[in-house]
């Protein structure tokens, strides 16, 4: 047995190695920076780098490494070695990027500003309800991350994986995921010995990996590591998908982080779990007892609920990617329609709030398990709706809707600046107040009434749910090109703006990277289609129909044999063909009229209309091939052979 409690953190320079390391004066300075957001002082922050610097030697490390987390959605080094290196290791620093002129390049900094903004709303808050006790106000995050896992041999036949991370075509297996025996069965042996040094090597870094099981679709597994301050979380999570892919390739297998790299199973996600406390302990969104009477809890959830109303879009935006289009509406994940769920007695509470009438509780239920050696225990009055875009659970809200490889720091940087703002605008109201009780009363009430059309504990799934969203007003940006220009709208510059998270210059770049980002993944798709289906599949289909052919005049020339299989299979694969020849040809016209002048927006519009339409029609052609072609000729690994490789 490992002796966890001291792997745990082995590999950072953590509180107790400050404080053992470090003169007192500079410790006591260093903690007071982490704990209320004061300024590092250089010569404070020089005796630290050297002390740390020190440390890391005498565990191995050669270098050190400005560790950045740029738009690229994926982390970046530049290494630099010590004077006198010993060993083998290398030291990680996070790193914020930035222009010479200032503007912000990473995902770092801008997720440090949000976490100052609604960090100040929302001291404003507690001091109008009495909480002089409190220093500061910190954001936290768990997030749970999916991906599948393959085995290596098979992946590096497949192009597709290789250069796009998904399939690009396959038909499906005899069995996907439809008797759910998967989720949460029995890890097999050689994904156990992955996940085991996984964990290993995560606790080494502090990364407090909490949680592990089998996900729904087949080879689909998920890790979830506990809360963290969102600028920590956000660090453990890269460092997390990184060392997913590394230990991976050292059992012979390959970590897969797309959204959907298979049709017809479920893709993957990242829940993002984000909470809102002080540093004396009080989380902001635990209801209590009696979440009726729980005035200031009350107030930071209809902040909440104001928020994602009046910033839907800019959520929507917050998780657009090429890849999470897939992903998004399907059974796994929610639609593209941002919604919340609270659950019955809460919608019920803020209902009696906002016609002013009392609330006499939900008597708290035992729950019934049927069996009378194990006892009763409280049923919990919350649920969790996992067709939500965005739920409550208890006392935190769940953004399901980020894609696996994401970065949890773009939604982060949003859900903090928006619930910011609203908080700016509570505050504004009730600072000049006269009658705090009564407007405090008041501001509930028109708030509910004004945003309750964003609560659905529903199916967010069904059809009838589209329809009432439209006509409640909800946005439906069901794919990237739709969500993307509302990014650079006048309202979303006005609130990045005015909390200093991103400059208007700093909005518009991203814009620019996100609409290049989505153009240049589908034309990486494309190419990628059109040079299997040249060099691989239509070679197959040739030599199968070739030997079928031959087979047929063989039998033909005796006139004894039936020939009605070879004659209809022949016609089948025949026609296939030749639609397979005519959808490649519209796929190929289309890729050359990419290159026409045309800004990004119009770009990325002319891509997922004409392009990403086009691979669809020929990937049709392509499945339907697969289960006619005969095994011996089909170039790639199918599905089955993929999912069920990892024994």
């Amino acid at each position: 047995m490992k002796d966890i409690p001291n792997l745990f953190g082995s590999m950072v320079f953590n509180d107790a190695v400050m404080q053992a390391r470090l003169p007192k004066d500079v410790y006591k300075a260093l903690k007071k920076t982490m704990t209320r957001g004061t300024h590092l002082e250089l010569d404070i922050a020089n005796v630290v780098a050297n002390a740390m610097k020190n440390w890391a030697i005498e565990k191995g490390a050669t270098h050190f490494t400005h560790w950045f987390q740029p738009m690229t959605g994926i982390t970046a080094e530049k290494h630099d070695s010590f004077i006198s290196p010993q060993k083998d290791g290398t030291l990680y620093i996070p790193t914020a990027f930035c222009s010479y002129s200032g503007e912000a390049l990473d995902k770092k900094t801008p997720l440090l500003r949000s976490m100052e903004a609604i960090e100040k709303q929302a001291m404003r808050i507690l001091r109008l309800f009495g909480n002089t006790e409190a220093e500061r106000v910190i954001t936290t995050v768990g997030p749970e991350q999916e991906y599948f896992l393959i085995d290596k041999e098979v992946y590096l036949k497949r192009p597709d994986l290789i250069y796009t991370g998904r399939t690009l075509f396959g038909a499906r297996p005899p069995k996907g995921q439809e008797m759910d025996d998967h989720y949460f069965g029995n890890i097999k042996h050689r994904v156990s010995a992955y996940m085991r040094e996984l964990e290993e090597e995560l606790w080494k870094l502090g990364v407090p990996a909490k949680t592990k099981h089998n996900e729904v679709a087949p080879a689909q597994h998920e890790l979830a590591q506990m809360y963290s301050t969102t600028n920590i979380a956000t660090d453990h999570n890269q460092l997390t998908m990184e060392l997913m892919k590394t230990i991976a390739n050292k059992h012979g297998l390959t970590c897969l982080l797309y959204e959907k790299p298979f049709a017809g199973v479920n893709g993957s996600g990242k829940h993002n779990n984000w909470s809102i406390s002080t540093d004396t302990g009080i989380n902001l969104l635990e209801p209590g007892e009696t979440p009726y009477e729980n005035a200031q809890f009350l107030l930071f959830l209809i902040a909440v609920i104001k928020a994602v109303d009046e910033y839907q879009d800019l959520l929507r935006v917050s998780v657009a990617s090429a890849g999470n289009d897939h992903r998004l509406g399907a059974n796994e994940a929610p639609p593209a329609i941002v919604s919340i769920f609270l659950g019955d007695e809460l919608t019920q509470i803020i209902e009696a709030i906002e016609n002013g009438i009392a609330y006499h509780g939900k008597e708290k239920h035992e729950m019934e398990i049927g069996v009378t050696a194990l006892p009763h225990f409280p049923k919990d009055t919350t649920d969790r709706n996992r067709t939500s875009p965005f739920a409550f659970t208890g006392n935190k809200f769940e953004f399901r809707m980020l894609g696996s490889a994401f970065s949890v720091a773009g939604p982060n940087i949003v859900l903090n600046t928006v619930v910011a703002e609203i908080l700016r605008e509570f505050a504004d109201a009730l600072e000049s107040s006269q009658d705090f009780t009564g407007d405090l009363t008041k501001l509930i009430q028109d708030t509910i009434r004004n945003h309750k059309r964003i609560i659905f504990n529903g199916n967010n799934y069904s059809d009838e749910w589209v329809l009432e969203a439209k006509n409640r007003g909800l946005s439906n940006l069901k794919t990237t090109v739709e969500a993307l220009p509302a990014f650079v709208a006048p309202k979303s510059i006005d609130v990045f703006t005015r909390h200093h998270v991103f400059t208007e210059t700093e909005i518009h770049s991203r814009y620019e990277i996100l609409l290049e980002n989505y153009s240049k993944t589908l034309h990486i798709e494309a190419l990628t289609m059109i040079d299997m289906v040249k060099k691989d599949i239509i070679p197959a289909c040739i030599s199968y129909q070739n030997e079928l052919l031959q087979l047929l005049n063989y039998k033909k020339s005796y006139k004894e044999f039936e020939c009605r299989l070879e004659e209809s299979l022949i016609d089948k694969l025949s026609k296939l063909s030749t639609c397979l020849i005519q959808k490649l040809d519209t796929l190929e016209a289309a890729m050359l009229e990419t290159k026409a002048d045309k800004d990004a927006l119009c770009l990325a519009k002319f891509y997922r209309n004409r392009v990403f339409g086009a691979m669809f029609e020929l990937r049709m052609i392509i499945d339907e091939l697969e289960t006619l072609v005969a095994k011996k000729y089909w170039p790639y690994p199918t599905y089955a052979e993929i999912l069920y490789s990892v024994n």
